[in-house]
């Protein structure tokens, strides 16, 4: 199946109250309840949930999951496993946190030194789901309407025609996202959040689904803008991509000098109604009262408190992880739950992915920094003094 192409300009949404690239972002507030169970009939909204896909989540989330459904979704998750293995050798907690990522509908942040297939890895997962990819190198003079889009004036009709940006695409690689402005970065805000951008004083809704993968590299400071933190804690998951194992380097060069290499995948994508399919049985993953009370005990913990508080933990955390960080503990373990073919979160999927969830929310002191003390081992130990249910 061949990738669809972006639509060339979704119908605007006019009469309604417009956020433009050079004004500074609102707040987002967040409805936040227990995951649906069995017994609950609750609302979860979250920063990176698709708002026009929430009344259809609503509508089934008290409902079961099949068996069928289960096989379905595992099928589906094993040929986009496999379609990633094809160009991306080795890395598998990178392949996890895209997937878990694009299952629970939120946006990632890439972090390593260059060459270590941070880009590849995205246009496979693009090609793997039959999405529509856009990169943007960012730079410093790189301009919030080069992202967005902006309006052009047509002299033979004296009317204003719309040019949508690269940011309308079902996948969006910002690489070297650090390198572009403060003004350039609040731009990407709006996508991210309310999967939508303004030009010209009209709305343009973003394609579905849409996911954000930003790159950034953490030795070359020069020229760069460090990420403030409240647009950090958008990203769902910060995965820090290391080094491949000397076999997996070889491999590698197996594959470049393969006569494959270069050509395309040889098994069949799925479609992005399957990835809707995926995200939607995500959020009817069943997650207990006692799981819930164990991520709210975790997250409490990271903030001095919890019913275990560490001795000195402040001494090393300024501020810990804000609830939207406990919504994104759950999200990701009912995705790692739906991977692992179950319909119920237990807690080791909660702890799976801990450090790309929490990594990028924990706001170190300067002690902590001038010793450095690693951020995963601050969650190590947050995971150490909480009991497991």
């Amino acid at each position: 199946m061949g990738s669809p192409a972006p639509p060339d300009v979704p119908t605007p949404v006019r009469g309604c109250h417009t956020l433009g690239t050079d004004a500074p972002t609102r707040a987002h507030g967040e409805t936040m309840s227990a995951q649906p169970g069995p017994q609950e009939n609750a609302t979860v909204t979250t920063g990176w949930q698709d708002q026009s896909q929430q009344p259809q989540r609503d509508q089934s989330a008290n409902t079961p999951i099949t068996d069928s459904e289960i096989r379905r979704a595992t099928s589906l998750v094993q040929r986009v496993i496999t379609m990633f293995g094809e160009k991306v050798i080795g890395q598998e907690n990178l392949r996890t946190a895209l997937i878990s990522t694009l299952l629970a509908g939120g946006h990632v942040l890439l972090e390593s030194v260059p060459g270590l297939a941070k880009t590849t890895a995205a246009g496979t997962l693009a090609k793997a789901v039959s999405g529509s990819f856009h990169r943007i190198q960012c730079t410093p003079d790189l301009m919030p309407n080069d992202i967005v889009g902006t309006q052009i004036f047509n002299y033979s009709t004296n009317e204003f025609s719309t040019q949508l940006g690269p940011v309308h695409a079902n996948f969006v690689l910002l690489d070297e996202i650090n390198r572009s402005s403060a003004k350039t970065q609040s731009a990407m805000l709006e996508a991210m959040q309310e999967r939508q951008t303004s030009i010209g004083g009209e709305i343009f809704p973003l394609p579905t689904p849409f996911m954000t993968l930003a790159t950034q590299n953490p030795i070359e400071e020069e020229g760069t803008y460090v990420l403030p933190e409240a647009q950090m804690d958008r990203f769902l998951m910060k995965e820090v991509v290391t080094y491949p194992a000397p076999n997996e380097e070889v491999d590698i060069l197996d594959l470049v000098s393969s006569p494959k290499y270069g050509r395309p995948v040889e098994h069949e994508p799925i479609s992005l109604d399957d990835v809707l399919f995926l995200q939607q049985l995500v959020g009817r993953v069943y997650v207990d009262l006692s799981v819930k009370q164990y991520i709210v005990a975790l997250i409490n913990t990271t903030r001095g408190g919890g019913p275990r508080p560490l001795p000195n933990f402040t001494q090393h955390v300024r501020v810990g992880a804000s609830p939207r960080g406990g919504i994104a503990l759950m999200r990701v373990a009912q995705a790692v739950a739906i991977q692992e073919g179950r319909t119920y979160v237990v807690p080791d999927d909660v702890k799976k992915l801990r450090h790309p969830v929490l990594r990028h929310r924990l706001v170190r002191t300067y002690d902590a920094l001038a010793n450095n003390v690693a951020p995963e081992s601050l969650i190590d130990a947050v995971f150490a003094t909480v009991p497991t249910p």
